[in-house]
């Protein structure tokens, strides 16, 4: 998987905190965040001119996570060209975001996306993956 990452914390399940990973270049960004009760993964665009937060996808819920006692490392990675965004929970993907398509994956599928938003997806596919294959 070809991605430069931009942050990386390790984090204890249902432990309050955030990470924030930016593109390498443009306005994107993408922040982990466990607020104690779930796991989401936030895309941002600073260069929108309203609202940051463009999309969210729902991680995990702590209390179903059994090994929630061991710590996990927690990695945001970009695509070189800075457009697509992979969470990476030690070393398993979790979520996508694809910008420049404006479409998200996680393992959950949860939520849905807003209409108004004009995202689409959300379900997982190993697809989302291909998008950081390193080109020849």
């Amino acid at each position: 998987m070809g991605i430069v990452v931009t942050a990386r914390h390790t984090i204890h399940v249902g432990v309050t905190g955030h990470i924030q990973g930016d593109a390498p270049e443009g306005s994107y960004s993408a922040v982990f965040e466990d607020d104690g009760d779930t796991g989401y993964f936030y895309a941002l665009d600073f260069g929108s001119g309203g609202q940051p937060i463009q999309n969210a996808l729902h991680i995990y819920n702590a209390a179903s996570i059994s090994d929630k006692h061991l710590p996990s490392e927690v990695k945001i990675g970009w695509s070189v060209g800075g457009e697509k965004v992979v969470l990476l929970i030690n070393g398993h993907p979790h979520a996508v975001f694809d910008f420049s398509s404006k479409r998200g994956y996680c393992r959950t599928g949860f939520p849905a996306p807003s209409p108004e938003s004009g995202w689409t997806g959300h379900e997982w596919s190993d697809e989302a993956i291909e998008l950081f294959a390193e080109q020849p």
